[in-house]
């Protein structure tokens, strides 16, 4: 049974949620959790009475949520075009926090019971690259872009954004944003020189 919720347990979620993004399930503890939170390690019992992993699996879940609902916002404001759809779920993605998706299928759900990890790997591939292809999916529907392997697009769409976390704020001389256009006009037209 998940407690209320309280200004107190929110924060605790928050921390949690930046916690395990940063560093992965297995290398946070609870008391790493109560020390950024402020409060006493056996405290946090009474936030979090499932303890770790049940944390874990609530994050993740909300994590997974807002970014479904962040996603949905952002095309509801775009037009509808393959270019401006793959340009708002980009500026979604650059928007938040950069999401480990291989330490956390190797490593982070490694540590979990195998029905718990496919359950949430599952979840993690509807709410992440779900969308993407759906919106691969309409536009092939439309006639904007050829018949491809749209499921398998649709991660590596979402792999080269989140790369784009990594690139460091001195290297580039622009914004996230205007990199994610790059890649969604290198995505639709190719590296090839065009035909004159």
């Amino acid at each position: 049974m998940t407690p209320p919720q309280s200004k107190a347990r929110e924060r605790v979620l928050a921390e949690a949620e930046r916690l395990f993004t940063e560093k992965g399930y297995a290398a946070v503890t609870l008391r790493d959790i109560a020390k950024a939170v402020g409060i006493r390690h056996a405290s946090l019992y009474h936030h979090v009475p499932g303890g770790k992993e049940a944390l874990f699996i609530e994050v993740t879940e909300k994590g997974l949520a807002r970014h479904v609902a962040g996603m949905e916002t952002y095309l509801q404001k775009a037009t509808i075009d393959i270019e401006s759809q793959l340009r708002a779920v980009a500026y979604w993605l650059v928007s938040q926090p950069p999401i480990d998706l291989i330490r956390m299928s190797r490593s982070d759900m490694e540590a979990l019971p195998p029905e718990t990890a496919r359950r949430l790997m599952q979840l993690t591939y509807q709410s992440l690259f779900q969308p993407i292809s759906n919106v691969l999916k309409a536009a092939q529907h439309r006639g904007e872009i050829q018949h491809h392997n749209l499921d398998l697009i649709a991660p590596v769409f979402f792999s080269m954004i989140q790369a784009l976390h990594a690139i460091p704020p001195f290297a580039i001389e622009t914004t996230l944003e205007d990199l994610t256009d790059e890649i969604v006009k290198v995505l639709l037209n190719g590296l090839h020189t065009q035909a004159v």
